[in-house]
């Protein structure tokens, strides 16, 4: 029997489906979670999170939250999540820049330090989510000319 999930953010659901197994950015490392796990309730760090079903995988970019887990459904509660396939890379990198060029001027108190240094983490994980998985996603699809069938 797979298992239910949902990923909801400060703002909307992300995402929701069956899974055979999902792979969580857990506080003090990932973890596997599949059908008939027992009950847990966990902090998630800045990660990604795999869903996998048969030989199909969803990838999310999870920015902190919680996670509960019950034997038949797993519900990520994330600060901040986003599909692979939603990032916007240039805005991703515009806000790395961003981010990078508030830090090296030297943020006007420790509070606008910690919200650049957090705003680049983000971005970094948004960058390093598009670097991974859709290359690796682009490179299974068939190229021309290369034997696959093509459509006229």
């Amino acid at each position: 029997m797979p298992l239910k999930v949902e990923v909801v953010s400060q703002d909307r659901l992300v995402w929701s489906g069956e899974a055979d197994m999902v792979v969580l950015p857990g506080a003090l490392g990932e973890m596997g979670i599949l059908p008939d796990h027992a009950p847990l309730l966990t902090t998630l760090k800045p990660g990604f999170m795999h869903v996998k079903r048969g030989d199909q995988e969803e990838v999310f970019t999870i920015v902190g939250g919680f996670a509960e887990v019950q034997p038949d459904k797993v519900i990520v509660l994330a600060d901040a999540a986003e599909h692979v396939d939603e990032i916007d890379e240039a805005r991703a990198q515009a806000a790395k820049e961003r981010a990078e060029r508030l830090l090296a001027e030297g943020p006007a108190d420790q509070e606008a330090y910690l919200a650049a240094l957090a705003a680049l983490r983000r971005a970094n994980l948004r960058l390093e989510a598009v670097r991974r998985y859709r290359r690796r996603q682009r490179s299974a699809m068939p190229t021309p000319g290369s034997g696959a069938d093509e459509h006229a």
